[in-house]
């Protein structure tokens, strides 16, 4: 009986972000690669969806595709694959991310929208992109507990702030008497600050949005997004504050979601 062969290794992928928030990989494989695409597929999607990107040799060994902050990228986490001389497309495994230029990055927001894409390896050690398109963008810069509350600084993009701009605390549970804090805004150019008092918010999550223009113009959630770190919530932790509310005494904090949006926690103390 011929023994089965062995599973093939994994194909590595180095990632280079670039300041225009393009990216670069550098696929290792050697032999005959025939016609090699890196191939990106949109995850928890009903329908699939895929972007495909040339590999054409680089060096000796090495194949090189380029995603361009031209291409449109929809939000959502994109699992890498290579597929060499028309095979079965092959899981990307990271190798050496080089993310500097992304820390950096201060976008000119000229095209009406932001675009973030971030390499990062999944709990199974496979590679994949978390992109973001956000358009306009409101990027929070510093969170600061101040007086038994939270002031916000931050910026946005895309679009302008007017002498009507204001912030807007949304509960996630909307069965909380109002549903909505509005919160006054100091402004200056594009940037913003706000500070939100935590006894006047009941107990839940918090969604913090900004209205640029007041009622009459966009809603914009705020995010931490213009920054190398593709899942903010196991790795920005921030101190939490006790105040009395009309519900009660209640202890209160910032926390970045999953999709690395600014939220507010408000839960009784514990006992």
């Amino acid at each position: 009986m011929t023994p089965p062969n062995p599973p093939a290794a994994p194909l590595r992928a180095d990632c280079v972000g670039d300041s225009a928030g393009g990216l670069t990989f550098d696929v290792a494989a050697r032999g005959n690669t025939g016609a090699a695409l890196l191939i990106l597929r949109r995850r928890d999607t009903d329908a699939e969806e895929t972007v495909s990107l040339p590999l054409a040799p680089a060096a000796e060994g090495l194949l090189r595709a380029a995603l361009p902050s031209s291409v449109s990228l929809p939000e959502g986490r994109w699992d890498a694959y290579a597929a060499l001389s028309d095979g079965e497309p092959r899981r990307l495994v990271p190798g050496v991310t080089d993310l500097r230029s992304l820390a950096a990055r201060t976008p000119g927001g000229l095209l009406g929208h932001v675009a973030v894409r971030i390499p990062y390896a999944t709990r199974q050690g496979n590679l994949t992109v978390r992109s973001w398109l956000r358009a306009p963008h409101a990027e929070t810069a510093e969170l600061e507990l101040v007086n038994g509350g939270l002031a916000v600084r931050g910026r946005v993009y895309g679009t302008q702030l007017t002498a009507d701009a204001h912030a807007e605390l949304r509960a996630r549970i909307t069965a909380d008497r109002g549903g909505v804090r509005r919160v006054d805004v100091v402004t200056e150019r594009a940037d913003f600050v706000f500070t939100v008092r935590y006894d006047t918010l009941a107990p839940g999550d918090w969604d913090l949005w900004l209205r640029p223009a007041g009622e009459s113009g966009p809603v914009v959630r705020l995010a931490r997004l213009l920054d190398d770190v593709a899942d903010k919530h196991p790795v920005l932790t921030y101190p939490r504050a006790r105040v009395l509310t009309p519900d009660g005494p209640v202890e209160a904090g910032p926390y970045y979601t999953d999709d690395n949006d600014l939220s507010l926690s408000v839960v009784p103390p514990a006992p």
